[in-house]
């Protein structure tokens, strides 16, 4: 079997679910894992080689590409003799790049069931949420998956993790007050309802979300960061014409969703007041993360700014 991407998540499934899936035939199945790093030449073979005492095993080869000659030597002479069927499963996973594209070719060649890990983009993460909660037996609505994606949206794990967590926290259908209540109190859920309430001109509302957040011990880096972001997909899908969002999804690396959203927050803006609004943010970021004796004044300030040029005199 090879495991062939860099999505950490679904590589460990693969395996955690091949490992069960061999236990049930045979509860005493040795579980034997080999590591790039300290290997030493003939341990596969070892490994490979019957026991006195019988039973099955499952070798594990992680991280091949990083995986020194002498390892892949041995992999390559395990696939030219391998060991009786049923006898030894070997599961070699690998991230990416082409170190170990030898092995690779030769486990596809030998038939070996290839399980994707790809990473999974940002225009795919809502539907990554709503199989989570369909995997538990759950469903969610859009805007509940948009809202989980708003609060922990940047890790896969984070993201998988959160959908278990109100799995177990709530019953029936996952809604936004729901996400609202589990997660609300993330900095990037609290970034997001800033940058929301700045891009929109509120000014009143922007600064005290601020306020609130930075009471509760939040940082103004990730909020400025979310600001940042969010007018970054403004000035990218106010650039790509009028296409629908679907279409435009994948050439922008955004989910549709996203390309709605900005288009709404466009609304209102002109190109200039867009510009000042970036350069207020790109200096609001040099102070947050140094520049400035007070970062907490240096984002109320690029907040007045994001106002203002959203609503000139």
């Amino acid at each position: 079997m090879l495991i062939s991407g860099p999505e950490s998540v679904l590589a460990e499934r693969a395996l955690a679910a091949t490992l069960d899936a061999l236990r049930a035939g045979d509860p005493d199945l040795e579980v034997i894992k080999l590591y790039s790093e300290g290997y030493q030449s003939g341990t596969l073979t070892m490994h490979a080689s019957p026991s006195l005492f019988g039973g099955t095993k499952a070798i594990v080869v992680l991280d091949l590409e990083d995986a020194p000659d002498d390892l892949q030597t041995d992999v390559l002479a395990y696939l030219a003799a391998p060991a009786p069927a049923g006898e030894v499963t070997l599961v070699v996973a690998h991230r990416s790049g082409n170190r170990g594209k030898k092995v690779l070719d030769t486990l596809k060649k030998a038939g070996a069931r290839v399980v994707d890990a790809a990473q999974i983009k940002e225009n795919d993460k809502p539907q990554f949420a709503a199989n989570e909660f369909r995997r538990q037996g759950r469903k969610a609505t859009p805007g509940a998956v948009r809202a989980l994606i708003d609060a922990v949206g940047r890790d896969i794990r984070e993201l998988a993790a959160a959908c278990s967590q109100l799995v177990v926290d709530t019953e029936g259908l996952v809604d936004e007050a729901m996400v609202e209540k589990y997660q609300g109190g993330k900095v990037e859920t609290t970034g997001f309802k800033v940058a929301d309430a700045a891009i929109a001109g509120n000014v009143g509302e922007a600064l005290r979300l601020l306020r609130h957040a930075i009471s509760a011990g939040d940082s103004p880096v990730p909020i400025v960061a979310v600001l940042a972001m969010q007018l970054r997909q403004m000035v990218r899908v106010g650039g790509a014409g009028r296409g629908p969002s679907g279409q435009l999804a994948k050439s922008l690396g955004m989910a549709p969703w996203q390309i709605d959203q900005a288009r709404r927050k466009l609304s209102g803006w002109t190109p200039e007041g867009v510009g000042q609004a970036i350069q207020a943010v790109a200096a609001a970021d040099f102070d947050v993360k140094g520049g400035a004796r007070d970062p907490v004044y240096s984002v109320e300030r690029v907040i007045l700014t994001i106002c203002e040029a959203r609503n000139p005199p």
